[in-house]
């Protein structure tokens, strides 16, 4: 392998070196990313870039400085190793007398591929059951995938000990370090196939201090899964997806002593703690007629069911979905949505809760440059009785419905483009509960308008936007309305586009009837600058007016003034480059 190196003997450059070989001396900690054999092999052997700049923002307000730093100024230095593409970020930071400086820490992953064999080695994750496994772990493991046979096998930790001082007051809650080992074999093709699942987890009880050990109980698992597809026919197919889990809260617990618990002490003791659970779901899958594509799924989950190779899992509960999609004429694209769910499947609950979500949706072009869509979306929650009777005065009974209509015009033409859009939207959130109906508080009702239009001047690369919004929104003895209106407008200048400007004027009129109003005017401009990709000017300023226009006030005008101004500089650097012959140079500017 043939091999180049670019220095750069600038004062800047200078500075930097000095500054890595201080980081070389001091920092031994180190992040390896995930690596192909033969990506590492075509490599570079060794990058180094980065970037230094600077920000710096004014702030005025008419109302006292509170809530924000009148003058803020930072510095920072950015700089990334790359060693046969393993990258390795070091950052600095300073700000009004702050400062933070930053390095890798200890995180290895590596992950080599030959044909159809993967290894994994440190910080990883292997595709599993959601029911099973879903988070990553460090340790090793290899997968094994070609057209139909799929087998894979690992082992390591799930998660580190916290193992605080007991006697220091804000110590964290302490948790045991957590180990794992997994296996799954699948054999089949994308419409017909069959995988199986094994999780083996356990704390050790040993990670943590013995003063620790009376505070958070140590647990262990077993999971074992299974999930298959099967497609009979060419336009319907079945997949299942379940689990079982055994599982103890508390290690320490006596185990069982009979002859159905004496059937598992080979992989797991049966403990007065232990418990087991059932997960899963099914789903049918249909291509009718018409362009008719449908999909039926049920979903339960015990109450309790755990895995410790999961992250936080809701249980004790059943649902059932349906959505179906077609297009019609060609032209027309309806879609709709539906579920259901309900908990308190052992019925051990206070109270049952049962939840609906359904939606339809329709879309279609008129011509080349009409379009139209409407969503509806509604949502009910009811509460019945679990072990108690539920008081009708506090009864959860409840419905949200949402309806929205969005027209869009566009137009594009050799020097002009045009596009106008328009949203209607309504939404109402009731109480159904017919008790508490005629005294009930959150009761709302909001209507909203959006209006939007945009200019594309082609000869000139400028880009001029109009847009407006009503809201309004009536509850329990209250009414609220609120008018914004905008105008924008950016332009890229000079033949490589490396100066933009942008500008925008808006107006905010907000009400809240026999209570308040008040109104607000402001302004936005920012001018940046690239100069040869490597350096970036930025300059941006704001201002606001604002204040209580309501007559019946003792202050009725524009009395407060909001300004913020600020400078930034840029600069991206290549420091050293050591190449494979044939590479392509960098862009330090990405």
């Amino acid at each position: 392998m043939t091999t180049t190196m670019v220095t750069n003997s600038s004062p800047s450059s200078r500075m930097m070196a000095m500054a890595l070989a201080w980081i070389v001396c001091h920092c031994t900690f180190v992040t390896a990313s995930a690596q192909d054999i033969a990506s590492i092999a075509k490599s570079d052997p060794l990058i180094m870039t980065g970037s230094i700049g600077t920000a710096n923002t004014y702030h005025y307000t008419s109302v006292g400085d509170g809530y924000a730093s009148p003058l803020s100024n930072t510095i920072y230095a950015n700089l990334n190793i790359s060693l046969y593409g393993i990258s390795m970020p070091f950052s600095f930071y300073y700000s009004n007398d702050n400062t933070s400086f930053s390095y890798p820490n200890i995180s290895f992953n590596l992950t080599p591929t030959y044909k159809n064999w993967t290894g994994h080695i440190g910080q990883s994750s292997m595709a599993f059951s959601p029911y099973v496994l879903n988070m990553s772990w460090s340790g090793v493991g290899l997968e094994y995938n070609s057209d139909r046979l799929r087998v894979g096998a690992f082992y390591g930790k799930l998660r580190s000990a916290i193992n605080d001082d007991p006697t220091d007051p804000s110590a964290r809650k302490p948790q045991y370090r957590r180990m794992g080992w997994g296996f799954k074999v699948g054999y089949g093709s994308n419409s017909n196939y069959i995988d199986l699942y094994l999780l083996r987890a356990y704390d050790r009880q040993s990670s943590i201090s013995e003063e620790w050990r009376s505070v958070v109980a140590p647990q262990e698992n077993i999971v074992v899964g299974l999930k298959g597809m099967v497609t009979p026919l060419k336009w319907a197919s079945f997949t299942a997806n379940v689990a079982t889990s055994l599982f103890s809260t508390d290690t320490r617990a006596e185990k069982i002593q009979d002859d159905a618990a004496a059937r598992w002490d080979q992989v797991f003791d049966v403990r007065y703690s232990s418990m087991a659970r059932f997960a899963g779901d099914a789903s049918l899958s249909l291509r009718l007629p018409l362009g008719i594509n449908a999909n039926v799924c049920y979903r339960m989950i015990q109450p309790d069911y755990t895995s410790l190779g999961t992250y936080y899992m809701s249980n004790n509960y059943h649902s059932l979905g349906i959505t179906a999609s077609t297009i019609l004429l060609n032209k027309v694209s309806l879609s709709g949505t539906f579920s259901g769910q309900q908990d308190n499947l052992t019925n051990k609950q206070l109270y049952t809760t049962s939840g609906y979500v359904y939606n339809v949706m329709a879309s279609t072009r008129l011509g080349n440059h009409f379009n139209i869509s409407a969503t509806y979306n509604g949502y009910t929650q009811k509460q019945s009785d679990g072990t108690m009777a539920v008081n009708d005065s506090n009864r959860v009974d409840r419905q949200l419905n949402s309806f929205s209509l969005t027209p869009t015009y566009m137009l594009d033409t050799e020097a002009l483009g045009h596009s106008l859009s328009m949203t209607l939207n309504a939404t109402s959130n009731k109480d159904n509960n017919s008790y508490t109906e005629s005294v009930n508080h959150s009761n709302v009702t909001t209507w909203a308008l959006g209006i939007n239009y945009g200019l594309n001047v082609k000869p000139w690369q400028t880009d001029l936007a109009l847009t407006f919004s009503h809201q309004q929104t009536k509850g329990y003895r209250s009414k609220y309305r609120s008018e914004v209106g905008t105008l924008s407008a950016s332009r890229s200048f000079f033949e490589e586009k490396n100066l933009h400007l942008n500008a925008s004027l808006s107006i905010c009129y907000n009400e809240v009837e026999r209570q308040s109003k008040s109104l607000s005017m402001g302004g936005d401009f920012s001018l940046g600058y690239t100069l040869k990709k490597v350096h970036t000017f930025s300059a941006s300023a704001s201002f606001n007016k604002y204040g209580d226009v309501n007559i019946s006030k003792t202050r009725s005008n524009l009395d407060c003034t909001d300004i913020t101004c600020s400078l930034n500089y840029a600069y991206t650097f290549s420091l050293l480059e050591i190449k494979r012959k044939g590479s392509p140079t960098p862009d330090p500017s990405l």
